[in-house]
C-alpha cells in the first residue's frame, strides 16, 4: 500500500462510485454524488502513514465529509508526496479551475470551493500533475 514512508506532506485518495448517490454529508446536508471517479486532496502535518490507513478503514467514527463518502464509495487507490500545506490548497484551487467538484467539501479551512473533484478517470494523473508542479514552485 505504502512505497515511500513520510511524515507528513499532502495526499490524494483515488475513488470510484459507482452509482449516483444522495448523502447526508455531517454539517453540508444532502449532497449528490455522481457515478464516477473522484480525487480528494487532503493533508497530513504528521502521522501520514496513520491518516491515510484511516481512509481506507470502514469501521470509524465519521468525523470529516470525506468519511461519509467513503461509507459508500472505494478507495481504489492513493499518492502522497511531501510538500508543505500551503500546497494543499493550492492544487484544491488549481482543480476547481479545471474540474466539477462537489462545492464546500472538505473545504471548511481552505479558500478552495472545495476538495473533492471528479470527472473522467483521467482526474487521478491530472491531480498528480499538479501536485508536482506545487513541488516545483
Amino acid at each position: 500500500m505504502f512505497s515511500k514512508s513520510h511524515d507528513s506532506g499532502i495526499y490524494a485518495l483515488f475513488i470510484e462510485n459507482p452509482k449516483d448517490i444522495d448523502l447526508k454529508v455531517g454539517s453540508l446536508g444532502v449532497v449528490h454524488f455522481p457515478k464516477g471517479y473522484y480525487v480528494y486532496i487532503g493533508s497530513a502535518q504528521k502521522n501520514m502513514r496513520k491518516r491515510i490507513e484511516r481512509h481506507y478503514s470502514k469501521e470509524k467514527n465519521l468525523r470529516w465529509h470525506i468519511d461519509y463518502f467513503l461509507q459508500h464509495a472505494y478507495l481504489v487507490g492513493h499518492f502522497s508526496i511531501e510538500l508543505p500545506k500551503h500546497c494543499e490548497e493550492q492544487v484544491a484551487i488549481e482543480m476547481v479551475k479545471r474540474e466539477k467538484f462537489i462545492k464546500n467539501f472538505g473545504s471548511s479551512d481552505s479558500k478552495a470551493k472545495s476538495h473533492l473533484f471528479y470527472g473522467s478517470k483521467d482526474i487521478w494523473d491530472e491531480v498528480k500533475r499538479i501536485m508536482y508542479d506545487c513541488r516545483r514552485n
